[in-house]
C-alpha cells in the first residue's frame, strides 16, 4: 500500500549575507533585474534590513544592478519582441519603480523610423484577419487592438485612416 507523507511546510534555510550576494549576483547576471525585482527576491530569501540594503549597494557598486540598462533593455526588447508601443512599455516600467530619468532613457532606445513602421505593420496585419464588412467597425477593432499594445490614439486613428484610405484607391 501507499503511505502518504504528510506535507510539510518547506523551512527557509538561513543564507549569510555572502550567500546570499553570490545567488543575486547570478540572478543579475542571468538577465538585467530593476531593483524592485532584486528587492523581492531578498524577501523571498529571507534577508532584510541592513543586509538586503548592503546587498544591494554592493549589486550597484559592482555593475550587477543598473536601472538605466534595465529599463533601455526592457524597452528595446518589448518593442522589437512582442510590438509594444510607448505607452504599455511606460507604464510597464512605472510600475516597477523606474525613475522618471531612467523612463526617458528607455524611450530614446525606440527609433521613431522604427515605431512608424511597426504600428503600420501591425495594423496591415490584423487588417487581414478582420472580417467585419462595415468599416466604421472595422477601424474600430483595429484601433482597440492597436491602442492595446499600448500606441498612442492620435497615432493610431491617424494611421488607420491613410492605410484605410490608401486601401481604397
Amino acid at each position: 500500500m501507499f503511505k502518504h507523507k504528510k506535507l510539510e511546510k518547506k523551512q527557509k534555510k538561513y543564507l549569510s549575507k555572502e550567500e546570499a550576494l553570490a545567488k543575486l549576483q547570478r540572478y543579475c547576471v542571468y538577465q538585467d533585474r530593476c531593483h524592485q525585482e532584486v528587492r523581492s527576491k531578498l524577501l523571498d530569501l529571507g534577508i532584510y534590513g541592513y543586509d538586503l540594503e548592503d546587498i544591494i549597494a554592493d549589486l550597484i557598486i559592482d555593475n550587477f544592478l543598473n536601472e538605466e540598462r534595465f529599463a533601455r533593455s526592457f524597452a528595446r526588447g518589448k518593442f522589437r519582441i512582442k510590438k509594444w508601443g510607448r505607452f504599455r512599455i511606460q507604464q510597464e516600467l512605472k510600475q516597477r519603480n523606474i525613475s522618471g530619468y531612467c523612463l526617458r532613457k528607455a524611450m530614446e532606445e525606440i527609433e521613431e523610423i522604427d515605431y512608424l513602421d511597426t504600428l503600420e505593420a501591425l495594423i496591415l496585419k490584423k487588417n487581414k484577419t478582420l472580417r467585419a464588412p462595415n468599416l466604421f467597425i472595422r477601424k474600430g477593432k483595429l484601433a482597440k487592438f492597436i491602442m492595446g499594445k499600448g500606441y498612442e490614439a492620435a497615432l493610431v486613428w491617424e494611421t488607420i485612416h491613410r492605410i484605410i484610405q490608401e486601401e481604397e484607391t
